[in-house]
């Protein structure tokens, strides 16, 4: 089976030669390493690129386990540049080599190399290649797969996909699994077996049960806003554990720099300004966050959601939680504020797209409902609500389109339709 992956295929290509190293960082197990050393490369072949011209290094290999020496690996390297032609350079998880801000610098002294490299945790990338080369890093962040690469490679019409997706996400090795009992046990240990045992090893966590109960609490809360002391409230009551805040933020920054989940921010659309805490995490894979919760709480309203989300994040737009104020009168009379929730604000330059998920509007009564933050906000930018159900993308009076999430989702340029 052979996803092809196409939009980061695009960002490597127009990244070539541009001076810079390309930082492809992602979740463990979302295809970083396919997508550098087989879709990648396999376009450098179909160029004319000799292979002798494309070194490729795999470092968290046990037979490659000497090039995590930085002696060794440049020394390597540079015996293998025997001409004046361009070489390609590929290193997967180089956050496993020692003093690789060194070696990174010394390849990029190289005129006739081009890097690309692969990493796990955003930490690798925002505090030491951004520090380090000072604008020389450049980052193409991959996400699991989205619905419409799913199904690419799925055997089956879209809706059987969808309830299989919304269920087990979107790492690539589950769409080649035959079984629910296959996808279940792999989602499971990679959660316990790769991800958190990372965490814990690179942050040397010692209250590891601490991190596992916070954990299944954002698991549970998904898409709902929360902050540390609401947090340390559930700790407090549901288990009678004392952690603290500071300990609850170090946490989740733990599970944000490993790309685990991401937080959308509040913002104020009318005052044109993030409001800060509270705020919402999604998971960056849905599978994963069920796999969490031992596939107990499959709720696809909120799944949903968190689709949308992800969806959003992996076509390059910057998303955020929508507050719209409304003045209205209370029982008696007197004036109020009223604080209606966007569910996401989506910008991308000088674009930007109002959208509520809203699962379905069975009634004339949930249809207002769902309008209504919308239709509060004063400004010409497109106002989306998405459903499940099958509709035709239709427009309203006031202007508020309704698409079902498989337009959404799988035509192409769908927040224009």
């Amino acid at each position: 089976m052979d996803i092809k992956r196409d939009k980061y295929l695009n960002d490597l290509i127009n990244r070539m030669h541009n001076g810079m190293i390309k930082v492809v960082t992602g979740i463990r197990r979302c295809g970083k390493s396919y997508l550098l050393f087989n879709i990648f490369k396999r376009y450098l072949l179909e160029q004319g690129i000799n292979e002798s011209h494309i070194i490729t290094i795999e470092l968290d290999k046990r037979s490659n386990k000497k090039y995590r020496d930085p002696d060794v690996i440049l020394e390597y390297i540079e015996s293998l540049i025997k001409d004046n032609e361009q070489y390609y350079i590929m290193l997967d998880e180089v956050q496993m080599l020692d003093e690789f801000e060194e070696v990174l610098n010394s390849l990029l002294h190289i005129s006739n190399a081009d890097i690309y490299v692969t990493g796990s945790n955003s930490k690798f990338l925002s505090k030491d290649v951004i520090t380090e080369f000072r604008g020389r890093g450049d980052e193409i962040h991959i996400y699991p797969l989205t619905f419409k690469e799913f199904m690419e490679g799925y055997d089956g019409d879209m809706y059987r996909g969808w309830a299989e997706y919304v269920i087990y996400g979107g790492l690539p090795l589950t769409v080649t699994m035959k079984t629910e009992e296959q996808k279940i046990t792999y989602l499971t240990n990679l959660f316990a077996e790769t991800y958190l045992k990372d965490i814990i090893e690179r942050h040397n966590i010692e209250k590891i049960q601490e991190l596992e109960d916070l954990i299944n609490i954002l698991a549970s809360a998904m898409g709902s806003l929360t902050n540390p002391p609401k947090i340390q409230a559930t700790f407090k009551s549901a288990i009678q554990s004392s952690i603290s805040q500071n300990t609850i933020r170090q946490y989740i920054e733990h599970l944000e720099d490993a790309f685990l989940i991401n937080k959308a921010n509040r913002y104020n659309v009318k005052g044109r300004k993030s409001i800060g805490s509270p705020l919402k995490y999604y998971f960056e894979d849905v599978g994963l966050r069920n796999a969490r919760l031992g596939f107990r709480q499959v709720e696809e309203t909120h799944l949903m959601e968190n689709v949308i989300y992800n969806e959003l994040r992996s076509r390059g737009y910057s998303v955020d939680v929508g507050v719209v104020e409304k003045r209205t009168t209370d029982a008696a009379g007197k004036s109020v504020r009223k604080q209606l929730e966007i569910d996401f604000v989506a910008n991308l330059g000088s674009k930007r797209y109002y959208i509520q998920s809203a699962f379905s509007m069975p009634t004339e009564e949930k249809r207002v409902q769902e309008k209504a933050s919308l239709i509060n906000v004063n400004d010409s930018f497109k106002k989306i609500i998405i459903v499940k159900d099958i509709v035709n993308v239709t427009r309203d009076e006031d202007g508020i389109t309704t698409m079902s999430i498989y337009d959404f989702l799988l035509k192409e340029n769908s927040l224009e339709l």
